[in-house]
């Protein structure tokens, strides 16, 4: 399978995050697989059901217009300077050396924002996780 980077996005109020503890967020744990929540681990994201995957990137570009594409999507969230600002050619560049890219932040309403770019066939650090298909 061609290597490549599953999106993932994950919006949700803060409570259910860090609802008590976080064993929910780790495989194992008997919510892990139906938790909307996103998981601890940035990896993990492949052990979810694959119709979590946003959509599927292999080429680094596309997937680095579609990571700050999300961000403009959801700067009504966020106030002043604490925008998230990200660089669609550093990002590029990273997922081409086949890095994840994650992106988490508190936003308004007690709201957490995350968006991933996770790489796929294999991943770099857990090369026994299987590619989720789509």
């Amino acid at each position: 399978m061609m290597p490549h980077h599953h999106a993932y996005v994950w919006l949700g109020h803060g409570d259910v995050l860090v609802k008590p503890g976080d064993a929910h967020r780790r495989p194992g744990h008997p919510e892990f697989a139906s938790a909307q929540v996103m998981p601890l681990e940035s990896a993990d994201w492949l052990l979810k059901s694959a119709s979590r995957i946003e959509a599927t990137f292999t080429e680094p570009q596309e997937a680095a217009d579609w990571y700050v594409e999300q961000l403009a999507r959801h700067a009504e969230m966020f106030t002043g300077s604490y925008a998230p600002i990200a660089d669609p050619d550093e990002i590029a560049r990273r997922l081409a050396a086949r890095a994840d890219i994650v992106g988490g932040w508190w936003a308004t309403g007690g709201r957490f924002l995350s968006v991933n770019l996770i790489a796929c066939s294999p991943h770099r650090e857990r090369r026994e996780y299987v590619c989720p298909a789509r």
